[in-house]
């Protein structure tokens, strides 16, 4: 019995001292204190269950493990990974400096002047425009996507990226390693390779060599031919086409012309070195001339785990506490981190026209759930919020105060500003700002305003559901 009663002792004083290290780990790991006194509360008073929690949920192993990706892939990188200093540029709006200062200093990367950019409503616009650029191209085809499925419009596009190799094209392309796959059984680029095409798949799962990490995606969308690129949220699909289908998807994507395309090139080229632990020289191409009327400032912004820094996320904190008289999100999954919900509300009750659109039908219901429980606290300072009706809506813009926009692949949610490897575009101009805000809020006009009302007429039942959902909002 003495001998039983010792051993439980050991053993309680040994879950202790695991737990101080559990409690430690948190301490100097965690970002929120609230989180780091929740967990340090829980292994000190439960000290086996609390370990074992924080072991399988609290440890961010995706983002540990980015890190150390990233710091093998440094080491490897070429000197175009690093761009020269940042410097102002000359052209930027009085209005608009800090904005441009704020993202100069989280990307490490200068606004260029120059460009042309045009808006491209859904695959029915956008895919024959990146086909049309895939033919004409004679020196290099670089396209990264999250999802290449299998149809129509996949087959199309194998077909051109092999005819480009064909006539003696350098052509590239990047699917996600589980996206690509996980999407569509029939992989129309897996045929690829066998015709001159050189294809590499991002952190793809597996079991020899092991690698697991699912949550570590790239999500971005690059598709540069020449002096051509096109970037956005679509990806290569049928269901980006209109077709009156269930299962339709609505999106933007954007053609670009001018100095912009070396920074898409760039970040090509980056990833596809990530992906490949092969980083060729940076290919020198002419920019495409563009008119003076149509020329605007751009600026790409990469972000990705593996780092302290939250880049997007303070970019778009910033973005809308700079703001004085309007913005615009449209957006397809809305989880907003603290900061971005405080900046948020702040605007609003400073009288800032502040006006969020969101899908009325979601591919993703738990998501769509889980946000109604944020919605209160946005309506209470007094920001408008409209739901589209159907299709589901994909896009991903930001419009704010009549100068500013950003487009690209990150939606406001902890998975894109946490987990994946995004890739959003700043823009300093008046004209294509107004294009962005006139689609915004032409959907507006076609929507549902949503208002407490509504809110705090649903059942208890789906209140319940709602936050059950919200509570694993970080894991969505």
């Amino acid at each position: 019995m003495q001998i039983f009663s010792d051993f439980q002792a050991v053993w309680l004083l040994l879950a202790h001292a695991l737990s101080w290290f559990g409690v430690v780990h948190a301490l100097l790991t965690k970002r929120d204190p609230r989180s780091a006194l929740g967990w340090t509360a829980a292994m000190l008073f439960l000290p086996v269950l609390g370990l074992l929690a924080y072991l399988l949920l609290g440890i961010s192993r995706a983002e540990s493990r980015a890190a150390r990706l990233l710091h093998r892939a440094a080491q490897a990188q070429p000197d175009y990974a690093h761009p020269a200093p940042p410097h102002k540029h000359k052209g930027t709006p009085e209005q608009a400096i800090q904005l441009e200062r704020l993202g100069r200093r989280l990307g490490s990367q200068s606004l260029c002047g120059g460009n042309s950019l045009r808006m491209l409503l859904n695959g029915d616009m956008a895919y024959p425009a990146m086909l049309n650029a895939i033919h004409q191209a004679r020196d290099h085809v670089y396209l990264a996507t999250y999802i290449f499925r299998d149809g129509f419009v996949g087959r199309r596009f194998a077909e051109a990226l092999a005819e480009a190799a064909a006539r003696g094209v350098d052509v590239r392309l990047l699917v996600d390693g589980f996206g690509g796959s996980a999407y569509s059984l029939r992989k129309p680029w897996k045929k690829l390779p066998a015709r001159g095409v050189r294809v590499a798949r991002f952190l793809p799962p597996r079991l020899l060599p092991p690698n697991f990490s699912i949550n570590l995606r790239n999500h971005r969308k690059v598709l540069v031919c020449d002096n051509i690129a096109f970037t956005g949220g679509m990806n290569i699909a049928d269901n980006h086409l209109t077709r009156g289908r269930r299962g339709d998807v609505r999106d933007v994507h954007f053609r670009c012309v001018g100095p912009i395309v070396r920074q898409l090139r760039r970040s090509f080229m980056l990833d596809w070195g990530f992906a490949t632990g092969v980083y060729d020289p940076l290919p020198e191409y002419p920019d495409a001339a563009v008119h003076a009327e149509n020329a605007c400032l751009c600026r790409v912004v990469l972000d990705g785990p593996g780092s302290e820094a939250d880049t997007l996320n303070d970019l778009f904190c910033g973005a809308v506490n700079c703001a004085r008289r309007s913005v615009r999100i449209m957006t397809p999954y809305f989880l907003p981190s603290h900061d971005l919900m405080s900046s948020l509300r702040s605007a609003a009750l400073r009288g800032v026209d502040v006006r969020i659109v969101l899908p009325g039908h979601n591919n993703l219901p738990f998501v769509h759930w889980a946000t109604f429980r944020l919605l209160p606290t946005l309506l209470e300072a007094g920001i408008h919020i409209w739901y589209q009706p159907p299709p589901f809506v994909h896009s991903k813009l930001l419009a704010v105060d009549g100068y500013y926009a950003q487009i690209g692949s990150a939606n406001l949610d902890a998975r894109s500003l946490r987990l994946n490897f995004e890739l959003n575009m700043e823009v300093f101009d008046r004209t294509f700002h107004d294009s962005v805000a006139a689609h915004i809020d032409a959907a507006i006009v076609a929507g549902v305003e949503l208002s407490l009302d509504n809110l705090r007429s649903r059942p208890l039942p789906v209140k319940l559901r709602d936050a059950a959902c919200w509570l694993f909002s970080p894991y969505l």
